[in-house]
């Protein structure tokens, strides 16, 4: 399997090279959707209990390379196959612009195939080194996608920062591993373990939140986010979809991997994930919210949603460290759950912004509006991924929320003063980033959908073909099964969660008390419900079938003429919410620069910049360019400088090693007397 599995790759990488324009996104998504097929088939084997287990041979420098698929890969393999799919099917059509671009499309086709590869291969391998080797190629290839129009400043620039924070991150996770294989020669996870079980309970705590900034980077939580809002809006959309649906994901895979390998604190380790997650979760929303780019803003919900993840493996640990098993069972079961569902609904959304993008030519939701006539499609998906991203009923995300309330619920039941403080507090946080997030989407989804066009043309914009609304619809319909018949899901995730619990699995007969005894009836009451409307809506229909009605405009307040500039804007839709939170965030709003000779009026725009990417960012940047700027001098242009410069760097190499030898036996010498 897993030789077939690369020499589909490598066969892949070289045909793509001999082909047309056509034919390389073609080769592409075959090598996507065979290589998924063979590693998904492994991956229903290991959530249904039977480990995929192999030993390579290897190499001198990392010894033998263990391959191992267990229930927790197979979750990720099979959430990852899924969105690298209609990401590839959406793409196909999607780069149909580009086509003029011959190299840069075959540079864009090999590098998501290897961002694929190397997304299984992290799932997989059991060795710290190959695994860093992977998390680079992984790295590379994503940002060879994020930066497919480098012709653009902003593209380019977005791109650096993100290959940049990558490498903090592999910076992290180094130090983790080496510092691992020096205390016990072996970079394998199974020396991970034993490292641990020899430790003290702190040494492994500080261990693993080494590991957790490295991942935390990649998973895009606060403070650790700066390059995601660039990241995301730079990409392509179907690359934006697989970045938000996966790629940012395998964090969370990196973090929930540690959390089983090393032994720890895990009442702190969750209290501090509980805390980061809650911050990150309404953070970002709340800067979603003042967004005008709508890929910005789905972006920022990406942070959003990693918080909502986070509170769940956070009340997981909280259950491990005080021994409530249900409360582990609750948030990891909702952590993991929602890590599917933030995948399909987050790269419905990227599609559907990407849709938008092709008919409009822009992100700026300020230009937008009244495009529901002519993309009704996109605009249902829209509102499908919208209404699930907000957590209600009867989708998807409703039921991965419902589970993480559930485990704060089930928390309260033996909880102390402190503990109690922090459930209240949670369950607030949680309250306000739903409420909010309902805030941002109703805002987007209007202003965008409905209304009268702002600055665009009606002629142009039409709804695009089939094959690039199917996968859309795909992701849409498996949104919906899981929110009709979510106890499916539940049981597939009874194997991944034993991991963290030490077997004890969720037994629905002996949880009648618990939230998901109710979570079928108020899904399906939601369903009868909207059924309800439905009948009603179709009833009234029926019986004016026969009567002529009328229409006419609504009156215009005295206006003879309706324009779109009497609607709301983006901007007037937050208002109130803008002057509410203007103290904790950086908004301005600024005047637009006069270029006409006789101008008919001014214009102002309003912007909003990330807080926490001046202070820990943008600052350190400043002084670190300060600092930098002393030593210009150095760069004169004198070739006869730059050898002194040579000759000062080679005797200083054979200098300092003696000076230092010096010093130490001056030091002994002191010693002895």
């Amino acid at each position: 399997m897993i030789n077939l599995f690369l020499i589909i790759v490598i066969s892949a990488i070289i045909a793509i090279q001999f082909v047309n324009t056509k034919g390389k996104g073609v080769i592409a998504l075959a090598a996507v959707f065979i290589n998924s097929i063979i590693s998904s088939i492994i991956a229903i084997q290991a959530l249904h209990g039977h480990n995929f287990e192999v030993n390579l041979t290897g190499t001198i420098p990392f010894g033998a390379l263990p391959i191992k698929i267990d229930a927790l890969s197979a979750w990720f393999i099979l959430t990852i196959n899924f969105t690298v799919i209609t990401g590839a099917i959406y793409g196909l059509n999607y780069m149909k612009s580009y086509i003029d671009q011959k190299s840069n499309i075959m540079i864009h086709c090999i590098a998501y195939i290897m961002v694929h590869a190397a997304l299984i291969g992290i799932c997989s391998v059991q060795n710290g080194m190959v695994f860093l080797m992977l998390w680079e190629i992984m790295a590379l290839s994503a940002f060879l996608l994020v930066i497919f129009e480098y012709y653009k400043k902003e593209t380019l620039k977005a791109g650096i920062n993100y290959l940049v924070q990558s490498h903090i991150s592999i910076v992290f996770l180094m130090l983790g591993f080496i510092y691992v294989a020096y205390k016990t020669n072996s970079y394998n996870f199974n020396a991970i373990a034993d490292f641990s079980n020899h430790q003290s309970t702190l040494a492994g705590t500080v261990l693993f939140l080494c590991f957790f900034i490295g991942f935390a980077i990649k998973a895009g939580f606060v403070p650790f986010h700066t390059w995601l809002p660039y990241a995301h809006p730079a990409a392509p959309a179907h690359i934006s979809g697989v970045m938000s649906g996966v790629i940012i994901k395998i964090g969370i895979y990196g973090i929930l991997r540690m959390l089983l390998l090393i032994k720890a604190d895990y009442t702190t380790i969750g209290f501090i994930i509980l805390f980061i997650s809650l911050f990150s979760g309404i953070y970002g929303v709340m800067l979603a919210i003042i967004q005008h780019n709508l890929k910005r803003l789905l972006a920022y919900h990406s942070i959003e949603n990693i918080g909502i993840i986070g509170i769940g493996i956070g009340i997981g640990c909280i259950g491990l460290g005080t021994s409530n098993k249900w409360l582990a069972i609750l948030g990891f079961s909702g952590a993991l759950l929602h890590t599917l569902n933030h995948s399909l609904f987050k790269s419905l959304l990227f599609y559907c912004s990407g849709n938008i993008y092709k008919a409009t030519g822009t992100m700026d939701i300020e230009r937008l509006g009244g495009i529901i006539k002519q993309m009704p499609h996109t605009a249902f998906l829209f509102l499908i991924a919208s209404i699930a991203i907000c957590g209600l009923p009867p989708l998807n995300g409703f039921v991965s929320e419902f589970l993480i309330y559930g485990g704060l619920y089930n928390w309260l039941f033996n909880a102390g003063l402190v503990s109690l403080v922090i459930i209240i507090f949670s369950i607030l946080g949680l309250v306000m980033i739903g409420g909010l997030a309902m805030l941002c989407f109703t805002k987007a989804f209007s202003i965008v959908f409905l209304g009268k066009a702002r600055h665009l043309p009606d002629t142009n914009i039409h709804e695009l073909n089939f094959w690039q609304l199917f996968p859309m619809y795909m992701i849409a319909l498996l949104m919906i099964f899981i929110g009709m018949f979510p106890t499916i899901f539940l049981n597939l995730l009874q194997q991944p969660v034993s991991l963290f619990t030490h077997h004890v699995v969720l037994n629905f007969n002996c949880m009648r008390l618990s939230a998901i005894d109710s979570l079928q009836v108020i899904v399906w009451m939601s369903i009868c419900f909207m059924v309800l409307i439905l009948a009603v809506a179709g009833l009234r229909k029926f019986v004016n079938r026969k009567k002529i009605i009328a229409t006419s405009t609504t009156w215009g307040c005295a206006y003879p003429t309706s324009s779109y500039k009497l609607q709301y804007t983006a901007n007037s839709y937050a208002r109130t919410y803008t002057k509410l939170v203007k103290p904790l965030l950086d908004i301005e709003k600024h005047e637009i620069e006069i270029t006409e000779v006789f101008p008919s009026g001014k214009h102002y725009k309003t912007s909003a910049y990330d807080k926490i990417e001046r202070i820990f960012v943008d600052k350190p940047l400043k002084m670190i360019k300060v600092i930098t700027s002393s030593f210009l001098f150095l760069n004169n242009g004198r070739l006869q400088q730059y050898i002194l410069y040579g000759i000062i760097f080679i005797a200083s190499v054979l200098c300092i090693p003696l000076i230092i030898e010096k010093i130490l036996n001056f030091l002994q010498f002191l010693n002895h007397l």
